[in-house]
């Protein structure tokens, strides 16, 4: 059965500035110990979040002003690096529903996408057009339209975003989780296997 669709999202949205924000940045190696995902959004951006006493440092994700946005901004070649799944894990368990940057790891994209956490890519004129609004206003919503691929700020700001057709029309029709897909085709997998000589 077709799971929840995302057609859009909506919601505050923070800047997190940088290029190649790398898996272990987005959670550091240490927190991967545990059996299940649960729990791991508390570490997320965790050694650029905290100093080495534990202190808070001045991350716009320990910035009041942007608590609980769901949306995060940021730049190229995000989720880079290793291809832990604990990375879009942890960004969904803190408390994101999507990520607009200028390009995307494939794998981290893929392993998002899965999440039904859209990713779609902007220019970079675009993101910094969509961060000086926030900036200008925090409590501010934007819509990320995945249907029409548009992002949009009750200021009349409107600006173009790309993801591949194949993760769009999966978000849209909610076929976003490969393993309820096998699920669903479980008679037909049954029917394929039989036909194998070596199953």
């Amino acid at each position: 059965m077709p799971l929840d669709p995302v057609k859009q999202v909506t919601g505050r949205a923070v800047f997190v500035p940088g290029a190649d924000i790398d898996t272990d940045r987005i959670i550091p190696a240490r927190f991967m110990k545990c059996v299940t995902f649960d729990g791991l959004g508390e570490f997320a951006f965790y050694d650029v979040r905290f100093d080495d006493k534990g202190n808070k440092t001045d991350h716009p994700l320990n910035d009041p002003r942007f608590e609980g946005a769901n949306i995060l901004l940021t730049g190229v070649n995000f989720g880079c690096g290793s291809s832990r799944e604990h990375a879009p894990q942890s960004l969904r368990k803190f408390g994101f529903d999507a990520v607009i940057a200028e390009s995307f790891a494939e794998i981290f994209f893929g392993n998002a996408t899965t999440l039904a956490m859209p990713c779609v890519t902007a220019s970079a004129a675009d993101i910094a057009a969509l961060r000086d609004a926030v900036a200008a206003d925090p409590t501010v919503e934007i819509t990320i339209d995945v249907e029409a691929l548009e992002v949009r700020a009750p200021s009349g700001l409107a600006i173009p975003v790309q993801m591949p057709e194949s993760a769009r029309d999966a978000l849209v029709s909610g076929r976003w989780d490969p393993i309820q897909e096998l699920l669903d085709n479980d008679a037909a997998v049954q029917a394929r296997a039989k036909e194998l000589h070596y199953v």
